[in-house]
């Protein structure tokens, strides 16, 4: 496409080409035509002219219309892009939170899921018994035993008496009674060790505790001097429980008290 100036220039010298032309053209016709002829052929040079500066100005002006437009579209592309860099970006983060919170949703899924587990039941099987147990009585009774067998008896006796009160419905109460009567025994409580035992024999005669709760009973009573009632427990225990190994060691014991 021609520049302006150089359409400029193009029409200068068409014009004065024409002038030259309608100069000539007045000089040598002027006598033929007349002046009136003469100014007719002038006006129409002049209204050429004037057509052809009109569309070169406004050739001009639709090429600086057309840049601007150019311009325009340029400047709007790179908003575009830049929305589209900025879009990107968000989309970028807000993958990466949605991430972040799907693997927080699961630690916490996992979580609840383990502390729920700490409150379900669990079957446990002790002394030969198996029954379900709340996870929280099942360590108490477990704490409870290893101070025990750690020969810290006082303590032991708190632990198994506390636990008969929080849990009296507990599978683990013959067991508990049990071992609360040895800690008591060993504190030489006698008296409230025989009772314990006999909480055992009364409730659960067929507990594979109960034999041995039954000599412990006679061992109490012959710490108290009390050998007639021992005797009687002794027989009772090897009638009740006759192959049992507490029999066994009943019936030794029967024979040094003859």
């Amino acid at each position: 496409m021609a520049t302006p100036f150089f359409r400029t220039t193009s029409v200068a010298r068409l014009v004065l080409a024409l002038a030259c032309t309608a100069s000539f053209a007045t000089a040598s016709q002027a006598a033929l035509f007349g002046d009136d002829e003469a100014r007719k052929a002038i006006i129409e040079l002049r209204q050429r002219l004037d057509a052809m500066q009109q569309s070169n100005q406004r050739a001009s002006e639709d090429t600086s219309q057309l840049r601007r437009s150019l311009l325009d579209l340029q400047s709007q592309i790179e908003t575009l892009r830049q929305d589209q860099a900025r879009l990107r970006g968000q989309n970028e983060q807000l993958l990466q939170q949605s991430s972040e919170l799907q693997r927080k949703q699961k630690d916490i899924a996992q979580g609840v899921e383990e502390r729920l587990k700490q409150f379900e039941p669990v079957t446990v099987t002790v002394d030969g018994q198996q029954f379900t147990a709340d996870p929280a009585e099942k360590r108490d009774f477990d704490a409870a035993l290893e101070v025990f067998r750690g020969g810290k008896f006082a303590e032991a006796n708190k632990s198994f008496s506390a636990f008969i009160r929080q849990y009296p419905r507990s599978g683990y109460l013959p067991s508990a009674r049990f071992w609360l009567g040895n800690a008591q025994y060993a504190e030489r409580d006698y008296k409230e060790a025989i009772a314990n035992f006999k909480s055992l024999l009364a409730a659960t005669p067929e507990h594979a505790r109960a034999p041995e709760a039954a000599l412990s009973i006679a061992n109490c009573q012959i710490e108290l001097k009390d050998t007639r009632a021992a005797r009687k427990t002794l027989e009772d225990l090897v009638k009740a429980y006759p192959r049992s190994e507490a029999a066994g060691a009943a019936k030794e014991q029967l024979s040094r008290l003859k």
